[in-house]
């Protein structure tokens, strides 16, 4: 054999070695890469270690009528400033609830009342149906002509038609069972509230 032919045949070798560790070289990176993803997924991420934690909310700017809505658990948490017309309005939507003193409901013990929070005029409600969990809308209007004359403004569920009126408690007659959740909630000064979390926490610690 020439030297030419073994010098090919020496760097044909040396090419195919070259090309197998530089293939195997990026297969191995790239199974690494492929698992660390679930490596990763083993240990809770900082969201899911934060998602039962006690969420803060700035209501500063929230006027009457306006929603701001946080997220508590992975749920909506809406807040809504009331309008003391609205509030007198609860007590003559009574006769047209399925319960209006919130006894098979869930909310906290402070917030079983008429107007179901700790602060009369500020409204602090999970945002999920108690029927089958979809997302209400928020209905202030009086009178609405798709709702019926008896409506004094709430919350419309469109997946199954089922009515709350602006405390969060169920009309008669819809498919929720019961009046929409209330979290625990507290305030730590004149404009900042903290959900999923009440003073009784704060007295056990």
């Amino acid at each position: 054999m020439s030297e030419k032919v073994v010098d090919a045949v020496d760097m044909d070798s040396g090419r195919r070695k070259l090309l197998i560790g530089a293939t195997s070289a990026l297969g191995a990176v790239g199974m690494v890469g492929a698992a660390i993803p679930f490596v990763r997924s083993w240990n809770p991420s900082a969201k899911a270690k934060a998602a039962g934690a006690p969420v803060q909310a700035d209501i500063s700017q929230l006027e009457e009528g306006q929603k701001l809505v946080v997220e508590w658990r992975g749920r909506p948490v809406w807040l809504i400033k009331r309008s003391q017309e609205a509030l007198k309005r609860l007590v003559a939507q009574e006769g047209i609830l399925r319960d209006p003193q919130s006894t098979d409901s869930k909310q906290p013990g402070y917030a079983k009342n008429p107007h179901r929070s700790v602060r009369p005029e500020v409204l602090v409600l999970i945002g999920l149906c108690t029927h089958l969990g979809c997302a209400p809308v928020y209905r202030p209007e009086l009178e609405a002509a798709d709702l019926g004359k008896d409506w004094m403004g709430g919350f419309f569920c469109p997946c199954h038609g089922s009515k709350f009126d602006l405390a969060g408690r169920v009309y008669k007659g819809v498919p929720a069972p019961t009046n929409l959740d209330v979290p625990p909630h507290m305030y730590v000064s004149n404009d900042v509230i903290v959900i999923g979390k009440d003073a009784d926490d704060e007295e056990n610690a």
